[in-house]
This record gives structure tokens, sequence and C-alpha cells, in this order.
């Protein structure tokens, strides 16, 4: 594997959401966490499935390729915030989801928590409880039902300290979204958040995780409660400071632009270099937010939609300019600041 390696960039809050989940070939795994840390970003995202490493029966655990990646992004210098979800089929019901997990099955995901906290002791500290439960799909095509997903973070967070006290605990990242109450996709990540704590989150996380995705606005785009954008980053963390929070950080582990040439949330390419750029910028400013991790770095194969014009590396490991960009940035570059008339 080599000597250990550090990151050289002027913004420490860098980081990209990696997505090596279902790449198969170590070398490639290397290629890019090592192309991560020489384009400047200290942090990675990247996502685990219980059901990948406990697949067939409770207690038997496959570590194979988690090692893989952690031990390469260790490596390289990088931090791992590790995403913890994706139920077996051993833990939950006969034709429900991979998103789909019952209160009689929150312990088999406590204890999968606390294996893999207690695995990669010493390796990853941080530690995201599920994703998205403020949307239906990711809670299972059902009603999303922020008291049962506080009462799923309680029992992980137990277990995660029980493994590592000196662990930090993620909630699962908030999808920014304007549903109201009663709609049958989601629900606002600002109603979400604050039935979170009427249920008690609040000594459950160590972290909030939010997710930040800017659409056609620039990143400065002045928050409100009906319009998604970048800052809406800020009114989470007014609810947080309403319920006495303001101690914690935020860690924004995904966030973005896309440059799809026909899809009607995208920007042009110019724009996503010039956005991602001040959005990185403008995190560094936000004293509450310890990490920006841009959704998302690469994918081991293209998904041949608008998401592969989310990424900075195609799958053949062709840098894309806006990689470049960042670089640049990463590395004390100020010539992306003006924007063409």
């Amino acid at each position: 594997m080599g000597l250990p390696h550090s990151v050289e960039t002027v913004n420490p809050k860098m980081g990209v959401h990696t997505r090596l989940t279902d790449e198969v070939e170590e070398w490639k795994i290397q290629r890019t966490l090592q192309l991560v840390r020489e384009m400047g970003a200290p942090w990675i995202v990247e996502y685990f499935p219980w059901g990948y490493i406990e697949p067939s029966k409770k207690g038997e655990l496959d570590w194979q390729h988690a090692d893989l990646v952690v031990d390469h992004a260790v490596n390289q210098g990088l931090t791992v915030v590790a995403r913890l979800d994706f139920v077996p089929e051993w833990a939950r019901p006969k034709d429900t989801t991979f998103r789909y997990l019952d209160e009689q099955h929150f312990e088999d995901y406590g204890d999968f928590v606390y294996a893999f906290v207690d695995h990669f002791k010493g390796r990853v500290d941080y530690f995201i409880i599920w994703n998205e439960p403020n949307l239906s799909f990711e809670w299972g095509y059902r009603p999303v039902d922020p008291e049962a997903y506080t009462e799923l973070l309680k029992v992980a967070y137990r277990r995660a300290k029980e493994a590592n006290p000196d662990c930090y605990v993620l909630n699962g990242g908030l999808a920014p979204t304007i549903a109201r109450e009663g709609n049958e996709w989601g629900l606002s990540d600002l109603v979400f958040l604050q039935r979170m704590y009427d249920a008690g989150a609040k000594d459950y996380f160590d972290i909030l995780a939010i997710h930040a995705y800017g659409y056609v606005f620039p990143p400065d785009d002045p928050p409100a409660e009906d319009k998604i954008n970048f800052s809406r980053a800020e009114l989470v963390r007014e609810v947080m400071v309403r319920n006495g929070d303001e101690d914690k950080k935020v860690m924004i582990t995904e966030g973005g632009w896309n440059d799809h040439p026909r899809w009607t949330k995208a920007v042009r390419p110019y724009q996503r270099i010039l956005y991602t750029i001040q959005a990185y910028g403008l995190a560094a400013e936000w004293d509450w937010c310890q990490v920006l991790a841009i959704w998302s770095f690469r994918t081991p194969v293209p998904e041949k939609n608008f998401r592969d014009y989310y990424t900075l590396v195609t799958p053949d490991f062709i840098l894309k300019p806006i990689y470049l960009e960042i670089q640049k940035y990463a590395h004390g570059a100020t010539d992306w600041l003006v924007e063409p008339e």
C-alpha cells in the first residue's frame, strides 16, 4: 500500500462523496482515493451497506471490501465519514425494500453499528445513521416518521458509544425538501428536524448531517423556507440554534450542482465550477460547518442519466474540468472568482 500520505489544501473543510460501494477492483479504489488526495479534499463520505457486510445471517460479517476502502483512504491521508444503512433481507419483512427497517429490527441494526464502530476503531471516527429519513423512499416507501427515526437514532447512538466512546455519531443526512405535513413523498427538512428535537434527539447525535443542493441557484442565493438552494443550510442551522444546539457542528454530507445540458435543475458547466468552489469558500466561512462533501466524486460505471453530470471524474478516470479547477483552488489559485458576463 506504500507510505502514508497527507492532503495539501488551503481549505480543510473540503470533502467529496466517493461512492466506492460497488467498485470491485482494488486498483480502482486506490486510484480514486489518490485522486481525491491530489485534488485537495481531506474528507470523504463513503457508503457501507449493512446488507453487503452482513448479508445472509446475523453475526456473519464480511469486512473485506470495507477494509480495502478504509485502509486505502487512511493511507491517502483522508478522514472517512461512514454512512451505515441498507437492510439485509433477513432483517426485514418479505416483499419490502432494502430501505425498510421496522422497529422489531432496530436492535439488529444497533448490533451492526456496534460491530462496525468496533471493527474500525482507530481508523474511522464518524458515523452516519441512515440516509434522508425525511423522504418516503428512504424510509421504505412508508410515510416518513421523525419520531420512529429518532428511536432508531437513539439505539444506534447508544451502541456506537459502547463500541467507541470517542466516536462521532451523525443523524441520517436530511434531504432538502419543501414538502408539507401529509405529503406522500416526504417532509420538509426543517419540520422533520424540529420533530426530531421534540422527540428527544438532541442528546443522540454529535454532529448534524444535512444535504445542500444548489440546483439553478448560486451558493449565496438567500435562503427561504419555500426554496431549495445551497444556503438553505442556514435555515437548518437556525433550527438547531432555536433548540439550544448551537454548540454542535454541521456536516454537509451531500451537496453540489449538476451540469446536464437538458435537465431543468442543472446549470452550465462554468457555473457548476464557479458555484462549487464558491460553496467550498462559503463553508470555510461558516464557523458552524465542519465539512462540505460534494456529491459525487466518481461512480464505478456510468449511470447513463443526469446523475453522471454530478461527478468530478469519469468511471474511466478522465478528469473533468471541474476537478482540475477545484484542484487549483485547493492549492491557492484565485482566478475562478469572477463569473463571465
